[in-house]
C-alpha cells in the first residue's frame, strides 16, 4: 500500500503540512503515517537538571497525537487509513527509521518550524531531511493546500550529467502517480554552448520520454529567483529539485546561503537525490 509519512512537531507549519498530506493521501488512496520525535528538555545550569520526566515527556506527545489523530479521522470520514507514532530520539533518525519500514512515496515537512535564530544554529528539519533522507522530501510552504491536486509539475535541472545524476524511474513514478504534466525548466547565467543544451536535453527527453516533458530555457543572473518566477507564472503545483554537491543547486541548500529555495519558494518542492 502506498504511504505518505508527514512529521509534525505542532507548530503552525507543521499543521498546514499535516492538512496538505492528508489531502494527498486521500487522492493517492494512501495511508498516513504522522509521526512526532520528542527529546529530553534539560534545564541549563552548572548542573543539568531534566524538566520532565520521560514517561511524561511520552504521555504528553501520545495525547497530542491522539487528539490529531481524531481530528483527521473526523475531517476525512474515517475514510483514510491513520497511523501516529511518537518517537524519543532525533527526528532525521526516526525519519530514517520510519521510511526504511514503509518505503514513503513522500515524506512531506513544513518549510518552517523554527526561529530564524534556531535554523541560524542548527539547520531546520526540512534541510536536514533534504540532505540525508534517500526518500523524496515534499517541502510544504506556510498555508499552501493541496486543494485540486497536482496537475503540473516543474523540473529544475542545471543540465550537468543529467545522464548519470537525474533519478529519471523517480521522476516518471511521481508523474504518472499524479497524472500530471512535466516542465522541465533550465536557467543559465549566461548563454550556454548549443551543443551541449541539446545533448543534455536530447538525453532527458529519451530518459523522461513516458512523460512527456516540456523545456523552458531562461538566462537570469539569479538562479533561485528565476525559478521561483517560473514555478509561479507556469502556475506549477509541485516543483522538483535535485540538490548536488557542485553545482549552483546546490548552494541553494548550503547553511551560509541566505536565500534557500525550499524556504523561499511559494510552491511545494520535492527534493529528490541523484541517482
Amino acid at each position: 500500500m502506498r504511504t505518505i509519512i508527514v512529521a509534525t512537531d505542532f507548530s503552525p507549519a507543521a499543521h498546514n503540512a499535516v492538512n496538505y498530506a492528508t489531502d494527498m493521501a486521500l487522492a493517492l488512496q494512501a495511508q498516513l503515517v504522522v509521526l512526532h520525535v520528542y527529546q529530553i528538555p534539560v534545564a541549563v545550569t552548572d548542573t543539568p537538571l531534566l524538566m520532565l520526566s520521560v514517561d511524561e515527556l511520552r504521555d504528553a506527545a501520545e495525547e497530542k497525537l491522539k487528539t490529531l489523530h481524531t481530528g483527521l479521522v473526523h475531517i476525512t470520514s474515517g475514510a483514510l487509513n491513520i497511523i501516529t507514532v511518537a518517537r524519543l530520539g532525533n527526528t532525521i533518525d526516526e525519519l530514517d527509521e520510519l521510511s526504511s519500514n514503509y518505503q514513503p512515496l513522500a515524506i512531506v515537512l513544513g518549510s518552517t518550524g523554527m526561529s530564524n535564530f534556531e535554523a541560524a544554529l542548527f539547520g531546520s528539519t526540512t534541510a536536514l531531511a533534504v540532505k540525508h533522507l534517500n526518500w523524496p522530501v515534499f517541502a510544504i510552504p506556510a498555508g499552501k493546500e493541496y486543494g485540486t491536486g497536482i496537475k503540473k509539475i516543474g523540473f529544475a535541472c542545471d543540465f550537468n550529467n543529467v545522464r548519470e545524476t537525474t533519478p529519471f524511474a523517480e521522476i516518471n513514478n511521481l508523474v504518472k502517480t499524479f497524472g500530471a504534466s512535466l516542465h522541465v525548466v533550465h536557467i543559465e547565467k549566461e548563454s550556454e554552448e548549443g551543443k551541449t543544451k541539446l545533448k543534455e536535453s536530447s538525453i532527458l527527453k529519451l530518459w523522461l520520454e513516458e512523460s512527456q516533458p516540456s523545456f523552458e530555457f531562461i538566462t537570469h543572473d539569479d538562479i533561485e529567483d528565476a525559478i521561483n518566477e517560473f514555478a509561479e507564472n507556469s502556475n506549477l503545483d509541485l516543483l522538483i529539485v535535485i540538490p548536488k554537491k557542485h553545482s549552483g543547486l546546490a548552494a541553494l541548500f548550503h547553511k551560509s546561503n541566505t536565500k534557500q529555495l525550499i524556504f523561499h519558494s511559494r510552491v511545494p518542492v520535492v527534493c529528490m537525490h541523484e541517482d
